[in-house]
């Protein structure tokens, strides 16, 4: 398979080694081959282009490690020109060796399974060198980040696929805990006074306990092909995987692989088929116990591996399960499984307590009586069935009689537990177990035998220790889900002690809880800020889009506006809870914030600076906006460093959900996106501010009182030339005749008259007029 160095750039700095001069260092190798996309990772030939420029050669490195040199009579020149034919092997990494001094130029090859073929061209005819510059070395490290080199052969202890692996283990690791001690479970009482193990549940056990067996295979397979983070690169970051199988197999060997291949033999399986069946007499006897033995070992050797399993998913993931009701369950399930295990240990010791009993009258009936009368196995026998016709066995070994003490274990055979079915034993069981470890071993009735003492210690203190971290761990999940409840209630009756101990009036008492409960259902506790504040930039702009975007198109002043200014004001609005009667911004006071309303109903009057006579006021809803003058602000090419001042009084009437954006946020969005300046903007900002309105009204206003006066005007100097044109014509117009200039003079005293009323009290034209026109936004800019 042959690959175009030509469809590959390289970098001539990296492709000219000169062995001459100064050796060129390659530490930036690993960076030329993470852009090269070779079909076998990390492979790359160091060519010399003055090499290649006077030797016209082909080189080939085949899968097998063979090497060819096809000079270029045998190609042609055109071909070669046009095309650099190099095939590779997998290969990983290599490392730098001490360079010649010859003066030669060489082609380095690296390989993956450290098989290199080094090859030399000559300088001339005479004379052949070959240099293996670089020395066999295997890529052990790399990156979470590069980890596609070797992700089909080698597992990323931090990937998702092994995290999906180790929960499903971790499961199989409690079924498997469930199962061995079911093995205990096996003798059972016949009423000939013999023991014998139910083949049907054996097998039963046995598949289960293969399946999980093989399930630990598994997990040793898993181990070895799982990398593992150099302790030398935690300085910094997640540190580097060593993906080296050699290494990762050479680490598991020395640590773990010894306690996982001893928790995965099938140990018990071997000894029920295989070695107990073949034996008789006493060997049968410590056959069983080594059974035992052997499943408390290896239950106690799996109960230990589970805690540094749990560790790792609590590394990789943070924790083993997230539900808090999956957490309070699975303390109990711990629970659950010490009371079906010390149910299970206290069945098999009522049977060997049963079993000591026959053991003391076969000793006082000896010779007549052995101890393999008591495998089920040889009731057939003669000898057998005499012993036991004349034995009184059945009696003395009753809890009703003296001869024998059962303690604990009495129960057992009062309630015939170990002549029961599985089902019923072993519901009885573990009712047993879960009751005496909830009262701590209180109700236990002990003889004076020293094993069971121990045993009935070993419930106490279990018992106690379970219990304690079984209610802690319960309270800590069941508190988990009114944790927020619980400090919202802490911070009100902190804040009811706080106004009672400043003696504040029951007005604004009333208004701080009005404000505590709106927040407590709108955001259940919850500090939104905090929680956007510690995630990445790019993660907390998509989340400002998600949640705002929608609601920003709803206000008319930004519906236009490109997604970049949209995302900029998404990603600096911050939301802002009001309840009714909370006064936002007063008139005169500095304007800090421009608020942009979603939800609920505002009263924005204004009273052009406290001037009497004048009052405006008007509704603002979902859609509105206030701060206005904020946004003329930042419009300057210069905004000063004092904020203006508000030209309004706004207060909520109803419950007010709304998103603001403070006085440097305008100012960064105004200044970076020039959709703001354009004139279209200017005419939309225009229509939907409540000043220019207010302005806009007052001027029309005033526009109809100026025509009205002037039209008035115009009417009394017409009758006024009337009168005049009549008195010097002599002719009667509408007056009497006794009319004159008294008339004439009476007009013009009633009009002299009421300019002085005007004067002294304003009239609603002169009102309107002294209203100030808005400040006019820098608009120069055209639209983009």
């Amino acid at each position: 398979m042959y690959v175009n160095v030509k469809n590959f750039v390289i970098s001539k700095m990296a492709m000219q080694v000169c062995l001459n001069d100064e050796w060129t260092q390659l530490n930036s190798l690993d960076v030329i081959l993470s852009y090269l996309e070779f079909p076998c990772e990390a492979k790359f030939f160091l060519l010399s282009e003055k090499f290649l420029s006077k030797n016209a050669t082909t080189v080939t490195l085949d899968r097998d490690n063979s090497t060819s040199e096809e000079p270029e009579s045998t190609m042609g020149t055109a071909s070669f020109a046009s095309s650099k034919s190099v095939r590779f092997q997998d290969a990983l990494e290599t490392e730098e060796s001490a360079p010649p001094r010859n003066g030669n130029f060489v082609i380095f090859a690296t390989t993956i399974k450290g098989n290199e073929t080094p090859m030399s061209f000559p300088k001339n005819a005479e004379t052949r060198t070959t240099i293996k510059p670089f020395q066999d070395k295997k890529l052990s490290r790399v990156f979470s980040e590069d980890y596609k080199i070797v992700q089909k052969k080698i597992l990323d202890p931090r990937g998702p696929v092994l995290s999906q692996w180790n929960k499903c283990f971790l499961l199989s690791c409690l079924i498997s805990l469930f199962v061995d001690p079911l093995f205990f479970y096996l003798p059972s009482v016949k009423e000939d006074m013999c023991l014998h193990a139910s083949i049907p549940h054996e097998i039963a056990l046995t598949i289960i306990r293969s399946v999980v067996d093989a399930l630990y295979m598994i997990q040793i397979f898993v181990r070895f092909r799982t990398a593992y983070v150099a302790p030398s690169s935690r300085v910094i970051g997640r540190g580097e995987l060593v993906i080296d199988s050699s290494k990762i197999a050479s680490r598991y060997l020395r640590r773990d692989f010894w306690l996982d291949l001893l928790a995965a033999l099938p140990l018990p399986q071997v000894l029920i088929w295989a070695s107990i069946p073949s034996m008789r007499g006493s060997n049968v006897i410590t056959a069983k116990h080594a059974l035992r033995l052997t499943v408390l070992f290896q239950f106690f050797l799996r109960l230990y591996l589970i805690f540094p399993l749990s560790s790792k998913i609590i590394s990789t993931v943070g924790v083993v399960v997230e539900a808090a009701w999956a957490g309070a369950a699975y303390n109990l399930m711990l629970f659950m499984l010490a009371s079906h295990v010390i149910g299970s240990c206290w069945y098999l010791l009522a049977i060997e307590r049963q079993e000591q009993c026959w053991k003391m009258v076969c000793d006082l009936q000896k010779p007549n009586c052995q101890y393999y009368y008591f495998d089920c196995r040889t009731t057939g026998d003669s000898d057998r069935r005499a012993w036991f016709k004349s034995s009184n066995i059945s009696k003395l070994c009753s809890p009703a009689n003296d001869f024998y003490h059962f303690g604990i274990y009495g129960d057992a055979l009062t309630y015939g537990v170990t002549v029961s079915s599985f089902l019923n034993k072993y519901s009885y069981c573990l009712w047993w177990g879960l009751r005496n470890l909830s009262s701590i071993g209180q109700n236990l009735m002990t003889s004076t035998y020293v094993g069971e003492i121990d045993f009935a210690i070993v419930i106490a203190i279990l018992g106690l220790v379970l219990f304690a971290l079984l209610i802690g761990n319960m309270q800590t999940y069941l508190q988990s889900t009114t944790l927020r409840l619980e400090e919202w209630r802490v911070r009100r009756t902190d804040t009811e002690q706080w106004m009672h101990h400043r003696q504040l009036p029951n007005e604004l008492k009333e208004r701080v809880r009005n404000y505590d409960l709106y927040t407590w259902v709108t955001k259940r506790g919850v500090d939104e800020e905090a929680i956007l504040k510690g995630l990445p930039l790019d993660i907390r702009r998509d989340i400002k889009h998600h949640l705002c975007l929608d609601l920003v198109r709803r206000v008319p002043l930004f519906d236009e506006m490109d997604e970049c200014t949209l995302d900029a004001i998404c990603e600096r609005l911050k939301p802002v809870l009001c309840t009714p009667g909370t006064r936002l911004v007063r008139e005169g006071d500095p304007v800090n914030d421009m608020l942009f309303i979603l939800r609920g109903h505002l009263d924005s009057c204004t009273t052009d600076g406290g001037r009497a006579g004048f009052f405006n006021s008007c509704r603002l809803g979902s859609g509105d906006f206030c701060g206005e003058e904020l946004l003329t602000w930042a419009l300057y090419p210069r905004p000063s460093v004092v904020l203006p001042s508000s030209t309004r009084t706004v207060t909520a009437i109803t419950e007010v959900e709304a998103f603001a954006l403070v006085s440097e946020d305008v100012k960064f969005v105004a200044s970076q996106f020039h959709k703001l300046h354009s004139k279209q903007m200017k005419h939309k900002f225009r229509f939907h501010s409540h000043q220019w309105r207010t302005w806009a009204a007052c001027f029309i206003q005033a526009t109809w009182f100026r025509y009205r006066r002037k039209k008035e005007a115009a009417a009394l100097k017409a009758r006024e030339c009337a009168i005049a044109h009549e008195l010097a014509t002599g002719r009667s117009c509408s007056l009497p005749p006794r009319a004159s200039h008294f008339d004439i003079y009476g007009l013009r005293l009633a009009n002299s008259a009421r300019r002085a009323r005007s004067l002294r009290n304003c009239s609603p034209l002169d009102i309107l007029l002294t209203l100030q026109k808005p400040v006019e936004p820098d608009f120069s800019v055209d639209d983009r």
